[in-house]
């Protein structure tokens, strides 16, 4: 990630702690030309409608207003700005909220630079590409690709790693046949991937998902339809 991409992206950081506000912005001024900064949500929401930023990056716990309050009423204006939380808080209730409402990231505090970097490099991807991170499977199940989570009737699917790593790959290619050789490689890793190995993986993850979404060609591989 580098300026020249950045310059001309306004971001806005929502922080009601001092210190912390002026740390995030000293870090943002390496990517960024246009920073606006608030100390609490009334005051963020005056700046979103002044500025209409890009990207903004909120803390969850505030005064007056808290920040998914604030970020609710983003999303009734407009569900293409691109929402960065960050929490002290790590359970499902935020996480299922989070899902909701499209959020690029969800990050628990203490933040480390590494996650909040490829948070923005997420954010300015999503921008440049115009992609949802919020995949729809069906009408009452999504995929959130970036944080890697499953939600169906509003509750979070617990996916296994390798199950994780077959969905991710089977959308990432949504359009064609992921074929067996792919598979061995993305999952397996070098090592043998055994025909029941295989398909137990599928089965268990086709219990997890809506009916009929994952399809088979014999000879060929696997394909989501969705």
């Amino acid at each position: 990630m580098d300026k020249s991409s950045t310059k001309n992206l306004h971001i806005l950081y929502v922080e009601d702690d001092d210190v912390a506000r002026e740390n995030g912005i000293e870090y943002l001024e390496n990517y960024f030309n246009h920073i606006h900064s608030a100390s609490d949500a009334f005051e963020a929401l005056k700046l979103y409608r002044e500025y209409l930023p890009d990207i903004i990056i909120t803390d969850i716990q505030m005064p007056k207003l808290s920040g998914l309050e604030f970020v609710k009423q983003i999303r009734k204006e407009n569900k293409e700005t691109q929402i960065i939380v960050m929490t002290a808080h790590s359970d499902t209730a935020y996480l299922l909220q989070a899902i909701e409402l499209h959020l690029i990231k969800y990050l628990i505090k203490p933040v480390q630079e590494s996650a909040f970097k490829e948070a923005l490099r997420l954010c300015i991807e999503s921008i440049r590409n115009k992609n949802s991170n919020i995949i729809e499977l069906s009408k009452n199940t999504f995929f959130d690709s970036y944080n890697q989570t499953l939600l169906h009737d509003g509750e979070v699917i617990v996916l296994r790693t390798k199950e994780l790593q077959m969905l991710s790959l089977l959308l990432k290619h949504k359009n064609r046949y992921v074929t067996y050789n792919e598979i061995e490689y993305h999952l397996w890793k070098g090592s043998v991937m055994s025909n029941d190995a295989l398909k137990t993986l599928i089965k268990n993850l086709k219990a997890k998902l809506p009916p009929n979404l994952i399809v088979n060609l014999s000879g060929m591989g696997y394909k989501i339809e969705c």
